[in-house]
């Protein structure tokens, strides 16, 4: 009897809310991540950066958007990982926003039926600008996030760049669990440079998609996790600080 194909799963450490409310501490290493996916996002043990999975690879990108492979060890208390083949593959055109991108990303994906399902996504291309940030590290624990990014997050530039964007989608339905629509991280071409991106422009790119038809969540196992209140609507919060 032959056993089915693999099915390709997004695999996710804690949740959107818990990290939205405040709980950073590890909950896996970088190590154990790149088990489960080669491209994604996230972010590290106190907020320590922005996370960008790519290649198989865990990078960093820190206050000043500076870019560099975390050690195995790294702690991570929220990512989002798949394996990426490109199962879609398609050229994007001038673009001059994130909006037109994720519009452009909707209307492929709605194209195939999959709009209800998550999705992850790399976009290799040349762009004009990419409006970025990142942040330090904050030890604290049940400080929002909306507060610590008050604190230690700073916004920076990149113009004229190659690089790629990499992000994941998740349907309305799962808000809370993740960002509901695309979320999208940036990495230059030469891997120096990179963070969370508030707005993009491209000139030309190729994207690859690929839908993710079912999820493993990996919580937080220490008490400390239920002492956060994750039932309380936190849309706006989030979109906030995004």
């Amino acid at each position: 009897m032959e056993s089915n194909p693999k099915q390709n799963k997004m695999y996710q450490v804690s949740t959107l809310q818990a990290l939205a409310l405040g709980y950073s501490r590890a909950v896996i290493t970088a190590e154990e991540l790149l088990r489960e996916g080669n491209t994604g996002l996230g972010t590290f043990e106190d907020v320590n950066g922005e996370m960008i999975v790519m290649d198989g690879h865990c990078y960093r990108a820190d206050q000043d958007g500076q870019v560099t492979i975390v050690p195995p060890e790294t702690g991570v208390p929220f990512a989002a990982v798949a394996r990426l083949s490109g199962e879609q593959v398609f050229s994007l055109g001038s673009m001059p926003d994130i909006e037109s991108i994720r519009t452009e990303l909707t209307r492929k994906i709605e194209e195939r039926f999959g709009l209800n399902s998550m999705h992850v996504v790399q976009i290799d291309g040349v762009f004009e600008q990419v409006d970025a940030r990142s942040e330090a590290p904050y030890r604290s624990h049940h400080i929002t996030l909306k507060e610590v990014l008050g604190k230690t997050q700073k916004a920076f530039l990149f113009e004229n760049i190659r690089g790629s964007l990499v992000g994941v989608y998740f349907p309305d339905y799962m808000d809370g669990i993740n960002m509901p629509g695309w979320h999208l991280h940036f990495l230059s071409e030469d891997r120096s440079q990179g963070g969370h991106v508030f707005d993009v422009s491209i000139q030309e790119g190729t994207a690859k998609v690929d839908k993710i038809t079912s999820i493993v969540i990996n919580l937080p196992k220490e008490a400390a996790f239920d002492t956060y209140s994750l039932k309380q609507d936190l849309q706006e919060e989030i979109k906030s600080v995004e």
